[in-house]
């Protein structure tokens, strides 16, 4: 090589080499509460485990597996990771040198009358220094949108699971609540004959029949009601599955259902690892990053091109040693006047890291608020369940004591309909109050986040290799591995 080139490639890897524009990002402080207002002591069990397990219902852990390997949003994620690691390729070839070729023949009329043949036949280089680290910028910046996009994929993980969950044992309460609705219309429809039969025999009147009737129509009237809610639970939970609306497996009984655990001794940094906070983060660098691409602008971009190849007249001597031909050269192109375009594009990536940093805040403010939410939630729903409980307990031993009475005849009928009336209505809001513990239990796995996520992801990827979806979330042609830290990539 000549001494010139030598030279020439020495000073491109020094320029290729220098510093970056902008700032590097370091993660703000934030302000953590010290403790959660409401204690988690008596629980026995961990953010990362996969809780829903804990239901001990096999019909769940299917239905989860299936929405993850199924439901729309979730391959619509995947997709959209995808893009981002693709956007990710496309930015960091800048950096590098792009190679093309190229052929061209032409003939051309001379002054005279003569003509002219020329054939050429080129590979062309052109190579852009990242000299102030633009390139380096963006790179990080389309980095950081791909890891947010990874954060956005376990979020829809996060919500999807929580929600089949959720949905699962709110159809279990709703086929409890029918059951019982069930089973209180037919022992009044047996009042009703019973009180028929009496009513032709002359004991009672009209009005006490009546007033059965009504009590019996007042049973019939939830009954359908039941059957509506349950068929739209089950067409919402199909399309969380990924399926057409239908209907929906069963497991265990609602009451056969086990509670989960509430994790003990909740760190605060661990809602730092929540995948919104997260993808909140990842926004965040990549607008801080941008910074430096926005500087960047005002320093002259240093290019490298070059020509090699082969020209001739002689098609035929195109290729021959002589033919040869070969360019190298450098440039810079930088600006002088733009009216302002420069410092206003600066202005708008300095505000937009504002804003990227305010909603990461806004991100970690909502996550601690949903956690003492939905521990207080869990603490005063177990109070409520407890006490509809012993209501309920009351009220059956009030129905046994006024139909006691009744046949007695110390009462009227109507205190033994006003008992089971009441009786009804206790009963199916205890079981919608123990739906709702369950509910406000798998939203502290929601509002925690946690490693269970990790865990689900892993189920999604074997999943996705039994059935063949190419959904999984592990390296693969043209997908990077991806780290979720907080730091720069």
């Amino acid at each position: 090589m000549r001494p010139e080139a030598r030279h020439f490639l020495l000073l491109a890897v020094l320029l290729v080499g220098g510093c970056a524009t902008g700032p590097d990002y370091v993660r703000p402080g934030v302000d953590m509460p010290e403790g959660w207002r409401v204690s988690a002591e008596e629980a026995a069990g961990i953010a990362n485990v996969t809780w829903w397990r804990e239901f001990e219902d096999p019909v769940l852990d299917e239905l989860i597996e299936t929405a993850l390997a199924n439901n729309k949003d979730m391959r619509i994620a995947a997709a959209r990771v995808e893009e981002f690691a693709a956007r990710v390729g496309i930015t960091r070839a800048d950096a590098l040198p792009a190679i093309g070729y190229g052929a061209d023949a032409s003939r051309s009329r001379l002054p005279g009358g003569g003509s002219r043949d020329l054939y050429s036949a080129t590979l062309n280089l052109g190579w852009e220094l990242d000299v102030w680290g633009r390139i380096r910028r963006a790179t990080e910046a389309a980095r950081a949108e791909l890891l947010a996009a990874e954060e956005g994929r376990r979020t829809v993980i996060l919500s999807l699971v929580t929600a089949v969950a959720t949905s699962y044992v709110q159809l279990r309460n709703l086929d409890r609540q029918l059951e019982i609705a069930r089973d209180t219309l037919s022992s009044r429809a047996e009042s009703v004959r019973l009180f028929e039969i009496k009513l032709r025999g002359g004991v009672i009147s009209e009005l006490e029949l009546a007033q059965v009737r009504s009590e019996y129509e007042q049973a019939a009237v939830r009954v359908p009601a039941l059957e509506r809610l349950i068929a739209l639970q089950e067409n919402a939970l199909s399309v969380l599955l990924g399926r057409n609306p239908g209907p929906v497996t069963r497991g265990r009984r609602v009451e056969e259902l086990r509670l989960p655990a509430i994790p003990p001794g909740i760190p605060s940094d661990v809602l730092m690892q929540r995948p919104d906070v997260r993808a909140a983060e990842q926004r965040l660098i990549a607008a801080n990053a941008r910074i430096g691409v926005a500087r960047a602008a005002w320093f002259p971009s240093i290019s490298l091109t070059g020509v090699l190849g082969q020209s001739s007249g002689d098609l035929g001597n195109l290729f021959s040693s002589s033919s040869t031909v070969w360019n190298v050269g450098g440039g810079a192109l930088g600006p002088i006047f733009e009216g302002g375009r420069i410092k206003g594009g600066i202005r708008v990536s300095e505000a937009q890291q504002r804003q990227a940093l305010q909603e990461w805040l806004r991100a970690i403010q909502t996550a601690f608020r949903e956690i003492n939410d939905a521990l207080i939630s869990v603490e005063k729903r177990r109070e409520e369940l407890d006490a509809q409980a012993r209501q309920v307990d009351a009220l059956r031993m009030y129905s046994r004591k006024a139909r006691t009475r009744y046949q007695e005849g110390y009462v009227s009928y109507i205190e033994v309909l006003d008992a089971e009336r009441r009786l009804f209505d206790a009963e199916l809001q205890y079981e919608q109050a123990r739906a709702e513990l369950f509910a406000a239990l798998i939203n502290v796995y929601k509002a925690l986040g946690g490693g269970w996520i990790e865990e689900a992801d892993r189920m999604l990827g074997a999943r996705a290799v039994e059935d063949g979806a190419g959904l999984s979330s592990s390296p693969g042609p043209g997908r990077p591995a991806l780290s979720s830290s907080g730091d720069a990539p």
